[in-house]
């Protein structure tokens, strides 16, 4: 049986895109393109008659113009053939670029055995601990009604900000970000030059995931590798890295060269 692989909907292919979050059951950072009208095309992988899975290509916003695979799925009883039907959705949607999540472990499979050049854009981060960092004199003051950021979280679209004050002067700002699965959202965070080193982020970050779960969602968040101090805010405040944002160029191996047998 030949895999076949047909250009589909985001409709058609959203009971295996279910069955893949159950699987990750974390926050998968790209998840909400698929609602992005133009921004992927989505392909419905079969054998024989049968769907059994799907995979996904970005081609518009930060990948115009570089087809980048970004979701690869099969059922588990199928995944004893993964290569072939990888070799079959990369022959129907001609890619160019992966980028993947980490612990998306069939597509990381992929990536490792058909890129190169693969880099870590982001580290993700999950809530793993609760921390209680004094605020010594902050004030968080929200900046966006709390009647947007309820209608930001139902549509699982935009945020909301907040401002941190010391003394009635701005010291920082940050905010959560919805257009992720449920029931997941994604916190960031500045605080000015002038009033870093002193604790500042570690408790606006702890606050801003104090509100988050209040909300009803589950804070993760995000950032470069190479951003140390970043890093290490984030982990005060109670995140742990669970994952790397990889991209990477595709790389189609050479098809092996059947010999003709001897006569």
């Amino acid at each position: 049986m030949k895999p076949r692989v047909t250009l589909s909907s985001a409709e058609e292919i959203l009971t295996f895109r279910t069955r893949h979050r159950e699987e990750m059951n974390c926050q998968i950072v790209h998840d909400s393109i698929h609602r992005r009208e133009g921004w992927t095309l989505s392909y419905l992988l079969q054998l024989d008659d049968a769907a059994v899975g799907f995979g996904s290509v970005a081609i518009a916003g930060p990948w115009k113009e570089k087809p980048t695979i970004f979701e690869f799925y099969l059922l588990p009883q199928w995944r004893y053939r993964a290569f072939d039907f990888f070799d079959a959705f990369v022959d129907a949607s001609a890619p160019r670029f992966f980028e993947v999540q980490s612990n998306d472990t069939l597509l990381a499979v992929m990536l490792h055995s058909h890129g190169r050049d693969v880099i870590s854009e982001k580290i993700v981060f999950a809530d793993r601990h609760l921390t209680r960092h004094p605020g010594n004199g902050a004030v968080l003051r929200a900046t966006t009604s709390e009647a947007e950021i309820r209608t930001c979280l139902e549509q699982r679209q935009g945020g909301g900000e907040w401002e941190l004050e010391i003394g009635g002067v701005s010291a920082g700002k940050g905010g959560i970000m919805f257009h992720y699965n449920r029931p997941y959202a994604d916190l960031y965070m500045e605080v000015a030059k002038a009033h870093r080193r002193r604790g500042y982020g570690a408790y606006l970050v702890q606050e801003l995931k104090r509100i988050c779960y209040r909300l009803g969602a589950i804070p993760c968040a995000r950032c470069s590798p190479k951003n140390i101090a970043s890093r290490q805010t984030l982990q005060s405040a109670g995140f742990v890295p669970f994952a790397h944002i990889l991209l990477g160029v595709l790389e189609r191996p050479p098809k092996p060269i059947l010999k003709k047998p001897r006569v």
